[in-house]
């Protein structure tokens, strides 16, 4: 818990593996998800927050944390972490349980908004250029091709940290999936007032997470997705969303001065384009937020293009936008879109 509040900007890492195809056939494809749920533990427990939900399918497993949420593929690994968990302490013990399962890690994206309390982050958060070194400390050696970049707005409140690293196999790797990382702040203040339990509710976190995601509309973003939902006491709320192969996940600190709400989801530049639109479109007005941040990472450049079609219409217009290439992520592009001050 941060001195002035909590800390809703999540930090997130994505890391990549490979391992021998025969191997691989042996464990029926199962890869990180042969991870026993003690050696997660003592990974969370490097990161300090623990596992308060989970939900799998036939392609991944999904779990709600303390601290948002984790998705666990046969080959890859997404964590995110907000307030002061320490997520790049996650790298070194992943890796080592990786290994144990002949899997080598191949790839590392680390991305994160600017945080609202900054000085209340503990090593190795406490700036980029130390969260930097920290990762690259922790990567195997063939992971050689490596970017760091701040990519700027026009208020510096905003701005978004990327660091890429990858080895020969995953820098040359093409494919078609793009992924939404969409940051949201100052909430309309009746509709964050949605995310609090009422005083006396005696529910758990399970059921009154169920109510939270009907009442606010949730569950309409996508129709299709499996829902593992979850309310915190007294207020706050966390949900991943599983639709075949792909995640979704939501994350909200509803309090007043520091309000805050993510979404992320994956999509393909092969897809209805109309689809993802009316997608963004529905995660941004459950909250009515007066600024949002939107990270597109894909091998796409036009993939900005949807974005700003689902926050046009909602009256949020784009105030800043920065492109990068990333040599192990692909194409990262970063808008920020501000919405007419409400009175």
């Amino acid at each position: 818990m941060a001195v002035s509040g909590f800390e809703g900007f999540e930090k997130r890492l994505e890391l990549h593996f490979f391992g021998d195809d025969s191997l691989s056939n042996i464990n029926n494809n199962m890869g990180l998800r042969l991870l026993d749920f003690e050696s997660i533990e003592q990974v969370l427990r490097a990161v300090q927050c623990i596992v308060v939900s989970a939900v799998g399918n036939h392609f991944f497993d999904a779990y709600v944390l303390s601290e948002s949420s984790m998705f666990v593929y046969p080959t890859k690994i997404i964590i995110k972490t907000c307030g002061t968990t320490q997520l790049l302490k996650s790298v070194r013990p992943l890796t080592h349980f990786a290994n144990k399962l002949n899997l080598k890690l191949c790839g590392c994206r680390y991305t994160r908004g600017s945080f609202i309390f900054p000085k209340s982050q503990p090593f190795p958060h406490t700036n980029f250029k130390e969260e930097v070194i920290y990762i690259e400390e922790n990567l195997p050696k063939n992971l050689v091709y490596r970017k760091a970049s701040v990519m700027p707005s026009k208020n510096p409140c905003y701005s978004w940290h990327v660091f890429a690293a990858g080895d020969q196999n995953h820098r040359k790797k093409s494919n078609s999936d793009v992924t939404f990382e969409i940051c949201m702040t100052e909430l309309d203040r009746h509709l964050a007032r949605k995310f609090y339990k009422k005083a006396g509710d005696c529910k758990t976190g399970d059921s009154a997470g169920k109510e939270m995601t009907v009442l606010t509309g949730i569950d309409d973003i996508n129709p299709r997705a499996f829902i593992c939902d979850f309310a915190f006491d007294p207020c706050g709320y966390s949900t991943n969303g599983i639709d075949g192969d792909r995640y979704s996940t939501i994350h909200v600190t509803p309090e007043d001065g520091y309000s805050y709400a993510s979404f992320e989801c994956v999509g393909s530049v092969y897809d209805d384009d109309v689809d993802i639109v009316e997608t963004l479109k529905k995660a941004v007005q459950v909250f009515k937020p007066a600024t949002v941040s939107v990270s597109t990472t894909s091998n796409s450049r036009e993939v900005w293009t949807t974005v700003a079609r689902a926050m046009e219409p909602l009256g949020l217009k784009c105030r800043t936008f920065a492109m990068d290439e990333f040599p192990a992520a692909g194409t990262v592009v970063f808008q920020t879109f501000t919405a007419a001050r409400r009175k």
